[in-house]
């Protein structure tokens, strides 16, 4: 991790719209953090030291599972908050952060957060906007995991990524193994049923990418379900 001391870059970063309406006085003692390309951000486990705010590059949001793997959340572009759920609670970081490529973040120490920023209400209400968020997606995804067949799950992540949606773009991946991840199965089972979807001519597979042929079959495979 390198702290970037600009001054010009933290006035740009700070004069995006999302900032601005979370702090109306720029006179914070922010940072600029940035991080390289599979440095770890934030560490599942360990203490929260302050609110990360990312401001450019892609990261990859993790949680271990009780076989020691990592299962794939979802990815984080600017701008997203991290660490605001752990201050809240006053627990220790439930997510595992990587950066997927050069990534900076303006940062605020907890102490600050706590003895002035806790006390600012309108900080607080997009706090609340950003946490929110996180336990909407969370749960709409969990819901369609636990209760869709595979199939259903893979054409509704189809769907969800093609649309546009805020959410849509941070699970978006060409990795197998990635979407098998975060639809919450095994890459095995997501190439059976790529296959078969393939052989139907629904979709086609080339190296890098799924094209869908048939889009208004693969809506109806996913039952107007949505990651969203």
């Amino acid at each position: 991790m390198q702290i970037i001391l600009d001054n010009l870059l933290l006035t740009n970063y700070l004069n995006h719209k999302d900032l601005k309406n979370i702090f109306t006085n720029e006179r914070h003692p922010f940072q600029i953090r940035r991080y390289s390309r599979n440095e770890v951000v934030l560490a599942e486990g360990e203490e929260i030291d302050g609110l990360y705010m990312q401001v450019s590059g892609r990261t990859k949001i993790t949680t271990s599972v009780i076989t020691g793997k990592a299962l794939l959340l979802r990815f984080c572009s600017a701008i997203s908050i991290m660490g605001d759920i752990e201050l809240v609670q006053k627990v220790p970081i439930q997510s595992q952060v990587t950066a997927a490529e050069e990534t900076d973040f303006i940062f605020l120490h907890k102490t600050y957060i706590y003895s002035q920023l806790m006390k600012d209400t309108a900080f607080l209400q997009q706090l609340l906007v950003h946490t929110t968020y996180k336990l909407q997606t969370c749960t709409t995804a969990s819901r369609i995991n636990l209760l869709a067949s595979v199939e259903t799950r893979f054409a509704s992540y189809l769907c969800t990524v093609s649309n546009g949606v805020s959410f849509g773009k941070e699970i978006h991946t060409t990795n197998s193994a990635e979407i098998a991840s975060l639809i919450g199965t095994t890459t095995r089972h997501l190439n059976r049923v790529i296959e078969k979807l393939t052989s139907e001519k629904i979709i086609k597979k080339n190296k890098q990418e799924i094209i869908v042929i048939e889009w208004e079959k693969i809506e109806d495979i996913s039952d107007g379900l949505r990651y969203e």
